[in-house]
């Protein structure tokens, strides 16, 4: 079973939501996007997968890397 990241994203009923990326239906629904953020990053570190956030109008702001990143950041050590 491929691993799907998680994203969360604006309810259209309100609030937000974490979706499993190809899901039909949300996971969890929540009435703000930090409870909605803590559920995906729970998740996505369980599931070693990637949580995704989008703002208020769908547009991706920021992503979480759980699993096995193939571009992990890199720092510099000193």
């Amino acid at each position: 079973m491929a691993k799907r990241d998680k994203h969360v994203t604006p309810h259209p009923k309100g609030g937000w939501q974490v979706k499993s990326e190809g899901a039909d239906r949300a996971g969890s629904r929540h009435p703000t996007q930090r409870e909605a953020i803590d559920r995906a990053r729970d998740s996505a570190r369980r599931e070693k997968t990637e949580v995704v956030i989008h703002d208020r109008k769908g547009r991706i702001r920021d992503s979480d890397s759980y699993g096995n990143d193939p571009n992990p950041p890199k720092d510099e050590k000193h």
